[in-house]
């Protein structure tokens, strides 16, 4: 017969305890497995929480037989516990925030399937958004529950809450910019001024904006450089961007010609051109000599694409192309200067 309140039958209760933790595991491994023949979101679930699930029942287990067997009837074991509470809520927190951000992901999913273009990405951005928000919630609650499981700071927190000056405290640091920030990350979110994926050009730089954080966006240079710029910049600064309503985008070559230039071929061979090109969306397309000053002239080519990489692709091709065929057919066509001579 095991004498549970003596050292040796502590040891086999925690050897107990850990062994049914363990069981509980691999018990949710073996149910998700068998359930993701006809669900097959439960092997992506059984991945994401399997570390924090595992983590929350060996600590529940060894505090459990801590608390039956001879640790719970020595005077250092109310810290010991103490110390596991802290621990339970910490691993439960972790589980919480695993589960969160499996059902973010599934709704984002889902989204995919059901939005495109423009909406897809509000929806994208005000699902991120929202996840870490919850996200920080939950750590902050968790935070908040360990610190509060110590009496003194139970009191302490009580009396300050209570208090009313804790409202113009709150209120004097949401002022401050880090609190900015994070306000400017909500209304930003919300207002669907900016949105994961949309093309923008911010300080003269071009790119995709990458992510939306709850104090910072990063914009992804067409380089691979990164621009990290606080939320409250996009709030009281204006930007340009490209993808507000849709991808498709109208694009324009200048080229400062000649005056004896043929604009009938050459908005011939521009027509032929774009037609070629897979960059090209046939919504619209035209040239027009724009300006006359000096000794050229400036001809506009406008074209349209499905969105901005494409634009750039066919920007260029008609740029190259263009400036190729006049060299060869009309170099009478390429700017030149002219100096008048007094004999």
């Amino acid at each position: 017969m095991i004498d549970w309140t003596s050292w040796i039958g502590t040891i086999v209760a925690i050897g107990i305890a850990v062994a049914v933790a363990l069981a509980a595991v691999l018990a949710l491994r073996l149910i998700a497995r068998l359930l993701s023949r006809r669900v097959s979101w439960m092997r992506d679930l059984d991945r994401r929480v399997r570390r924090a699930w595992s983590a929350f029942c060996i600590v529940m287990a060894v505090w459990i037989a801590g608390a039956v067997t001879a640790p719970g009837r020595e005077p250092w074991w109310p810290v010991v516990s103490h110390a596991l509470l802290i621990a339970a809520i910490l691993t439960a927190a972790w589980l919480l925030a695993a589960l969160v951000a499996f059902g973010f992901e599934g709704l984002l999913n889902r989204e995919k399937v059901t939005f495109t273009g423009a909406n897809l990405r509000r929806r994208r951005t005000q699902i991120l958004v929202i996840q870490r928000l919850t996200l920080v919630l939950i750590g902050v609650v968790a935070v908040g529950a360990a610190l509060f499981s110590f009496p003194a700071l139970r009191i302490v927190g009580t009396s300050l809450l209570a208090s009313a000056g804790i409202v113009s405290v709150i209120a004097g640091l949401a002022a401050q910019s880090i609190f900015g920030n994070l306000i400017a990350g909500v209304q930003i979110a919300f207002t669907d001024a900016i949105r994961v994926g949309d093309v923008v050009v911010i300080e003269g730089e071009w790119g995709h904006i990458g992510e939306i954080n709850l104090s910072y966006v990063v914009v992804y240079i067409w380089d691979e450089r990164r621009l990290v710029i606080p939320c409250s910049y996009f709030t009281t600064n204006p930007i340009e961007t490209w993808t507000r309503k849709s991808d498709a985008i109208l694009g324009t070559v200048y080229m400062d010609l000649d005056w004896r230039v043929p604009m009938d071929e050459v908005r011939a061979k521009f027509q032929e051109i774009i037609e070629a090109s897979d960059a090209w969306d046939r919504r619209s397309s035209s040239v027009y000599v724009t300006d006359s000053q000096g000794g050229h002239v400036t001809v506009r080519f406008v074209m349209s694409s499905e969105d901005s990489d494409d634009q750039w692709v066919l920007r260029c091709e008609v740029r190259e192309k263009m400036m190729a065929w006049l060299q060869q057919e009309h170099p009478e066509a390429l700017p030149r200067t002219r100096v008048a001579v007094d004999s």
